[in-house]
């Protein structure tokens, strides 16, 4: 039997870095794309093909997944946040690179199309945590992008008799994670901040809920999606439903894991963000028997010590902030990271 071979898109990223080590570990061929804006270089695993190439350079997707057996597209600007000060930007590094994925999968003649959505696809709900068989509702240009891309992507698969499968992991921490990134990434920008003697700071009133969720817990449920039928046509969130914290409570726990003096600095509310958002894990503990297996202790503490051991960094203000009012987060006008 030969071989299978994955295509990853954002190898070099948090999650596709870590999607690359578990197929590896499976017995894949393993290949993939990256550009390098939110990953690290030193991501990428030994033993893949890696293209340093942008997914908006269409002309040359389909030579890179000619043999492959499935795709999964992990690539985005994951900026909800960011997304309604830079919309341009997003939507175009949200829903273009998706579609060219997809298209040159069609052409390439891959079988299966794995896509890596978002729980901003929700928006807010009066249900919490949200279900799959919600009415998505997403209510910033992040959220609307990937909810549109996962439309126009139904719309292909069907059309073309590509098998797709939605995936919509959550507020994922762990090493690998980028860390000097001052527009998303909020337990990593604690890390960061603490771990340097500085405050963090926090928006509104810190009283925002979410379910934060290991990538090690994450991962074998995604790398299932590649062999297993039951998938195919579904949407599933994957991660913890258990035990919601406030992002104020986040900082307590991280301060306590560094023995750190905590003294936040509170900054107004960001636009349009949702805030009580967690996804139920019922589907996906009933397809594929997926279980919170790290706490959220044990899963900061990875983190933590991922940081430490590549050192603190500034804050890289890498990202144009293309509308600036006076609505924009002073913690990215005025660079206060």
């Amino acid at each position: 039997m030969a071989m299978k071979k994955v295509f990853i898109t954002g190898i070099a990223g948090f999650l596709g870095s870590h999607l690359a080590d578990a197929f590896l570990a499976k017995g894949y061929e393993v290949a993939g794309i990256d550009n390098l804006i939110g990953g690290y270089h030193d991501n990428i695993p030994h033993g893949i093909e890696f293209h340093h190439c942008d997914l908006l350079d269409f002309g040359k997707l389909k030579e890179m997944m000619l043999g492959c057996d499935v795709v999964y597209h992990t690539a985005c600007t994951a900026y909800e946040g960011l997304s309604v000060f830079s919309p341009s930007l997003i939507v175009q590094n949200t829903t273009q690179i998706a579609v060219n994925a997809m298209t040159a999968a069609i052409q390439a003649g891959v079988p299966k199309f794995v896509h890596c959505s978002s729980m901003a696809r929700y928006g807010t709900q009066e249900i919490v945590p949200f279900t799959e068989d919600l009415e998505c509702k997403p209510q910033d240009p992040y959220g609307i992008a990937k909810y549109g891309t996962e439309l126009l992507l139904k719309n292909l698969a069907e059309i073309h008799g590509i098998e797709l499968v939605i995936a919509v992991p959550h507020n994922i921490i762990g090493p690998r994670q980028k860390y000097d990134d001052p527009f998303r990434n909020v337990a990593s920008i604690m890390i960061n901040l603490m771990l340097q003697g500085r405050q963090p700071i926090i928006y509104a009133d810190g009283s925002q809920t979410r379910c934060f969720s290991d990538i090690a817990d994450d991962v074998g449920c995604l790398v299932e999606f590649a062999e297993n039928p039951k998938a195919v046509g579904e949407t599933f969130n994957i991660g913890p439903d258990e035990n919601p914290v406030t992002i104020l409570e986040l900082s307590q726990i991280v301060a306590k894991l560094l023995d750190f003096k905590l003294d936040p600095v509170f900054m107004p509310g960001r636009p349009q963000e949702v805030k009580h958002a967690n996804c139920s894990a019922d589907k996906i503990r009933q397809y594929f028997g997926y279980e919170t297996k790290t706490t959220l202790e044990q899963s900061l503490m990875k983190q933590i010590d991922y940081i430490r051991s590549r050192g603190t960094k500034p804050f890289l203000y890498h990202l144009p902030i293309e509308i600036i009012s006076e609505k924009t987060p002073k913690t990215w006008s005025q660079r206060l990271f």
